[in-house]
């Protein structure tokens, strides 16, 4: 459940690190903090629904009960828990800034670091960070672990399966051809299903379709190239473009789309999945949990199967590349070390099995993963962890300010309001403005 913050945190580093933060701000296990011994914390999360806010309830029941440490616990929808996170950094205020909270690393994270707002966790959690080790790059800065990621996973499409089979598809690709989709697409139409719902209201979820054609034509390191160079004039980031101009053109997607929400609600893009309105969505692991919280029963469907991104012939990009990421827990800088704990808790082999069980996303703990009880989930944990690389999600690699540009002007490309070289353009004078 992701999305991009509507107040750019790079404008309040300077400001942040020029003393707003409080005395607990940057410190490790062994460093004082005037809140060590505070007796209770706060935890802001996103599963604000179904089983999965009752199980992240019964957890925080569970530490209390441990530890007699209070967890003030706040649920809230994803994009409105990312605003509400910004505005209390932005603020300062360490009565504003929660204890423990989500991060999806990369270059939000380095502006968190930069600002004094996270605490290094490489010493208070070194036993947690060894048994996820594999999955802790994007949340590393300067070499220090700053968050301990939980879930990560790949975006791909999430289909209904007895939709497929009504349109007469019966055989679907683990990873088909960009050819084999656009069959997919054309047979829904036929049998008069809508192919596609996308929630590019909130932009992001439209931004995927380009970041996807990124992974697929540009190879892993010209993109890491790029980034640091601040150069996107690799002819890979047009054609990411034209495949989505492509898509765009056959009108697959839900009416209204460009004002549909991601997760919000049965009239969601999740939402019309979820309640069997549409044929697929481009998604995340999360979209288990998050349609089972939209239907009646609040179950997760059991008509959902997956497949990935489609190739393209002679694409750049490794075609057992994917595009993804993850979430993982910060600590704030001024937060009691109660909260580490409890942080150090929620990778515990117990609360991490129960986390997967629920199909609430893809354990990073080992021990968990065969716990996952949706084999259509379950299924994603091979082609996570088979060998390719996983290109992080390209607003979160890039930080704010560019991927912000970025998403814009994708929105602009559904609407029909730019192109494939507009979409380049604005990221390069984005990348620009901010060096």
């Amino acid at each position: 459940m992701r999305g991009t913050a509507l107040v750019a945190l790079g404008s309040t580093v300077a400001l942040l690190v020029s003393g707003c933060v409080g005395a607990g701000s940057g410190s490790g296990a062994d460093e004082t903090n005037e809140n060590a011994d505070a007796q209770e914390f706060t935890w802001w999360h996103n599963s604000n629904n179904g089983e999965g806010k009752a199980y992240y309830d019964q957890v925080a029941a569970d530490f209390e009960a441990e530890t007699g440490v209070k967890v003030n616990v706040e649920a809230m929808e994803h994009q409105s828990m990312l605003t509400k996170l910004q505005a209390a950094f932005q603020s300062g205020d360490d009565e504003q800034i929660p204890d423990v909270y989500m991060s999806r690393g990369g270059g939000e994270l380095a502006a968190e670091v930069e600002a004094g707002l996270v605490r290094d966790l490489t010493e208070s959690s070194a036993d947690t960070i060894g048994t996820i080790s594999n999955f802790t790059d994007q949340y590393t800065v300067d070499g220090k672990v700053y968050a301990l990621p939980y879930s990560i996973g790949l975006v791909g499409f999430w289909y209904n399966k007895d939709i497929f089979a009504e349109a007469g598809i019966t055989e679907v690709s683990p990873s088909p051809t960009i050819e084999e989709f656009n069959g997919y697409l054309d047979k829904l139409k036929a049998a008069d299903k809508t192919p596609l719902s996308v929630g590019a209201g909130e932009k992001w979820p439209a931004a995927h379709y380009w970041y996807y054609g990124v992974v697929r034509e540009c190879p892993y390191d010209v993109v890491e190239t790029a980034i640091e160079s601040a150069d996107y004039s690799d002819p890979c980031f047009l054609k990411a473009g034209e495949h989505l101009e492509d898509i765009i053109a056959q009108k697959p997607f839900n009416k209204g789309f460009l004002t549909t929400k991601a997760q919000e609600g049965p009239t969601s893009a999740s939402g019309l999945l979820a309640t069997e309105k549409v044929a697929m969505e481009l998604a995340g692991h999360w979209e288990p949990g998050t349609a089972g919280g939209l239907t009646e029963d609040g179950q997760v469907p059991d008509f959902l199967g997956w497949f990935a991104f489609p190739t393209f012939e002679g694409q750049g990009g490794n075609p057992v590349d994917q595009m993804g990421g993850g979430d993982a827990w910060s600590v704030s800088a001024a937060a009691p070390d109660a909260a580490v704990d409890f942080a150090n808790y929620l990778l515990t082999d117990e609360v991490q099995q129960g986390f997967a069980e629920r199909d609430m996303g893809l354990p990073t703990n080992p021990t968990a993963t065969d716990s996952l009880t949706n084999e259509t989930l379950a299924q994603l944990i091979p082609v996570r962890d088979g060998g390719g690389l996983t290109q992080l999600y390209l607003d979160t690699r890039l930080g704010q300010s560019i991927g912000n540009a970025m998403n814009d002007e994708i929105a602009l490309a559904f609407a029909g309001e730019s192109g494939p070289q507009d979409i380049v353009d604005a990221i390069q004078s984005a990348a620009e403005a901010e060096q």
